[in-house]
This record gives C-alpha cells, sequence and structure tokens, in this order.
C-alpha cells in the first residue's frame, strides 16, 4: 500500500489568518501526538516569490503510512470540532489527496 499525501489550502476570512494559523497548528499537533498512522503534518505560511508572507493562504502537508491511516485520521473524534472551529475562519478550502510512488 502507498504512503499518502493530502494537501489542503486554505484561505482566511479577513482578518482570520492569526486565529485559523493557531487552530489549524493546534490540530497539527494533536494529530502527530493521538495517531501513529501520521509521520508529518505541516502547516504552512505562502510566501510570495520575494519570500514576503502571503497572509491570504494558509497550506497544510500531511503524510500518512496508507490509506487506512486515513481513514482513522477522518475517524478521530476530535475532527468534527475542528471542522466546526474552522467554519467561521474560513472563506475556502481545496483539498486534495495523492499516493505517494
Amino acid at each position: 500500500m502507498s504512503r499518502i499525501c493530502i494537501v489542503v489550502e486554505f484561505t482566511p476570512k479577513t482578518g482570520c489568518f492569526d486565529a485559523f494559523h493557531a487552530h489549524i497548528s493546534a490540530h497539527a499537533k494533536a494529530t502527530l501526538a493521538e495517531e501513529p498512522g501520521c509521520e508529518r503534518f505541516d502547516v504552512m505560511r505562502v510566501l510570495d516569490d520575494k519570500g514576503t508572507p502571503d497572509g491570504a493562504k494558509i497550506m497544510l502537508v500531511e503524510i500518512y503510512k496508507n490509506m487506512d491511516a486515513v481513514t482513522a485520521h477522518r475517524a478521530n473524534p476530535r475532527m468534527p470540532i475542528v471542522g466546526e472551529g474552522s467554519k467561521a475562519l474560513l472563506d475556502g478550502r481545496q483539498l486534495t489527496i495523492c499516493a505517494i510512488d
């Protein structure tokens, strides 16, 4: 079974960047602590081509041992709380799931 990478691009609402960054960073830390199938969970600030923070985008890169670990992540009882806490802070989200060859 292939390792799985999840890439997510979030667009926080105006004025909500810092609050969402703190919220999703806490989620990343908890995921790494609670889920042995999660190998990596990075929260990233998007930069422009000169290295200046974008301020309008936050990205995640999550690496899981396999699709079963992704399924376990989705079933974590904390996920509905994370989703609910994100709603008021976001204008959009783009999620991509990839197999790592």
